[in-house]
């Protein structure tokens, strides 16, 4: 449950007005935030990696007639009862790496107590992630949710793409308030064939979406990102204040002169906060936890730097 109403300051990246000015204010960011793709790309198709994603991370080439040490896996029966003789499908490595953005939209992110909603600091760094993509010659593409799959846009490799994404992401309003991160990995892992690199970006107030979760991390790189703002994990001493859940509009008075009133209501944060991390772990997925008054490239330079 959120006390505050979202700053109406909050200033993203992008303006609903957009200008030429913004445009190159993200691409400079963009610049700063070196995603190291082929690294990742290495990453992403080396070893037992590159087993497990064989006819998702590679692409087929051709077919040629069956040599000694071909993994019989990949003999064509088709082209080898027409032909009369053995055939083997041939893959090479796919050089591009596609960039997904799975993005909550739904009311909770409004939550906002500084100069930054939750919602404003997502459609900045999904931005900033969505241009180093482009950048690198790669594809990226987003799919937004709230209880149900709200939009999708296919990925593609472009800046007037990147920058459609953008504004769509700022100006989006959802046609639900709620949150169900189990269905929209779910659509996702039914949709996605190809391996990829998949950012899931939301503050993660959702039922459990663990075994989606693991589907998703199995199938391509997975790194969330969860987005949070300090006041979540305060209490202020107001005496009877009314708390108001973002997404269902209930309603709870809570007396918040009482000290363990407040106890209680940052226990809960730390609890939602380690249970989420431990979750990414479990599912061998990387996690980033970002507020709305960090500076999110540095963090997320920090991640990427260790991942070399």
């Amino acid at each position: 449950m959120s006390l505050f109403k979202r700053n109406k300051k909050a200033t993203p990246i992008i303006e609903e007005d957009d200008s030429e000015l913004d445009v190159a204010q993200i691409a400079a960011r963009a610049k700063e935030l070196d995603l190291k793709t082929k690294k990742l790309s290495m990453q992403l198709y080396s070893g037992e990696s590159r087993s497990a994603a064989l006819g998702r991370g590679m692409s087929f080439k051709e077919v040629r007639q069956y040599q000694a040490g071909d993994d019989v896996r990949f003999i064509d029966w088709n082209v080898s009862a027409r032909l009369g003789s053995t055939y083997s499908k041939v893959f090479e490595e796919e050089k591009e790496l596609n960039i997904i953005l799975l993005v909550d939209v739904s009311a909770s992110n409004l939550f906002g107590t500084q100069t930054m909603s939750k919602k404003d600091q997502i459609a900045n760094l999904c931005s900033v992630l969505a241009f180093a993509a482009v950048k690198e010659n790669n594809k990226v593409g987003a799919y937004f949710f709230s209880d149900k799959m709200e939009k999708v846009i296919p990925s593609k490799k472009s800046h007037s793409h990147v920058l459609f994404l953008a504004k769509t992401l700022i100006g989006y309003q959802p046609s639900s308030a709620l949150t169900d991160l189990k269905n929209a990995l779910n659509i996702l892992n039914g949709t996605v064939k190809q391996r990829s690199l998949v950012f899931i970006v939301s503050d993660f107030i959702s039922d459990d979406f663990r075994e989606a979760l693991k589907v998703t991390a199995r199938r391509h790189e997975v790194v969330g990102i969860q987005v949070y703002d300090k006041a979540e994990a305060i209490l202020p001493n107001l005496g009877l204040v009314t708390l108001e859940d973002a997404e269902t509009g209930g309603l709870l008075l809570v007396d918040a002169s009482d000290a363990q009133q407040r106890r209680i209501y940052r226990e809960k944060f730390d609890y939602r906060m380690k249970h989420v991390n431990d979750m990414f772990k479990e599912c061998g997925a990387g996690l980033l936890q970002i507020s709305t008054e960090d500076d999110y490239m540095k963090t997320i330079k920090e991640f990427f730097t260790r991942k070399k």
